[in-house]
């Protein structure tokens, strides 16, 4: 009996919750606080209906203005001034046009071609140095050079031919009263009436015999036999800059200018 009491009272609760949940009910009501005096009041407009897509209707406020407070007329907002560019000075204009374009792309020019040249040749050293100082800038790794002379085979010192036999014969009469020896005279030849005062095979030997003999008084000179070559300086360098052989042989008062392998200059 008791089973079936509680059975027939959970039937009843069932009926009575799924009734509850069917019954309707009435949509909540939003309580909206009294507005107070001088506040504005807002006033919420209902959305538009599903479907219909339009402008949105702008939201009115409605201000409540105290009675006690004076109507005055808004300020009218002031017409926003065209701003116009001050003008420039004329310095700063000047300035401004001369100042280059930074994106200009700079000018490629090709580079110079470098050419190597001996310059000369200058019987001293000195006369070479002097040549190479005058290059200047123009001049790029300049040196001085010596070139080794070629030497005679002999070399003779002798009295240039007299008019006669009997005139040179006088003139080796007073050679040796000044206490030289060692002399002949030439009988034949362009060199016929000479008189011959030794022969030597280097030229320092030479050298000092004709002085000996220009201090007594007797105009001797040198003769060498055979191809000689005195020594030489040049001026090996490379052009710089516009310069070219020709006007640096032009400023180095050069008599020759030969070509020259660059590579012998590094």
């Amino acid at each position: 009996m008791l089973t079936r009491l509680l059975i027939v009272l959970l039937a009843i609760l069932n009926v009575g919750v799924a009734l509850w949940w069917l019954a309707p009910r009435a949509e909540p009501v939003a309580v909206v606080p009294p507005a107070e005096p001088g506040v504005a009041s807002l006033e919420v407009l209902p959305s538009p209906a599903p479907g219909k897509v339009g402008p949105a209707a702008p939201v009115v406020a409605e201000t409540q203005v105290p009675a006690s407070a004076p109507l005055t007329a808004a300020p009218a907002p002031a017409a926003a001034a065209e701003a116009k560019p001050a003008a420039l000075p004329p310095a700063a204009i000047a300035a401004v046009e001369a100042k280059p374009a930074e994106n200009k792309p700079a000018e490629i020019r090709p580079p110079a071609v470098v050419q190597c040249a001996s310059l000369g040749p200058y019987a001293t050293q000195a006369q070479a140095q002097a040549a190479m100082s005058a290059l200047g800038a123009d001049a790029a790794r300049p040196r001085l050079r010596e070139v080794p002379g070629k030497a005679a085979s002999s070399y003779r010192v002798l009295i240039a031919p007299a008019a006669s036999r009997e005139e040179a014969q006088a003139t080796a009469k007073r050679i040796v009263e000044a206490g030289f020896s060692d002399y002949f005279i030439v009988s034949q030849g362009e060199e016929a009436n000479a008189v011959a005062l030794g022969q030597y095979r280097n030229r320092e030997g030479a050298e000092r015999r004709l002085a000996s003999l220009t201090a007594a008084g007797f105009p001797a000179k040198l003769a060498a036999s055979g191809t000689e070559i005195a020594p030489s300086w040049w001026v090996d360098t490379a052009t710089a800059g516009a310069a070219t052989p020709a006007s640096l042989k032009q400023r180095a008062a050069a008599a020759q200018q030969q070509s020259l392998d660059c590579a012998r200059l590094r």
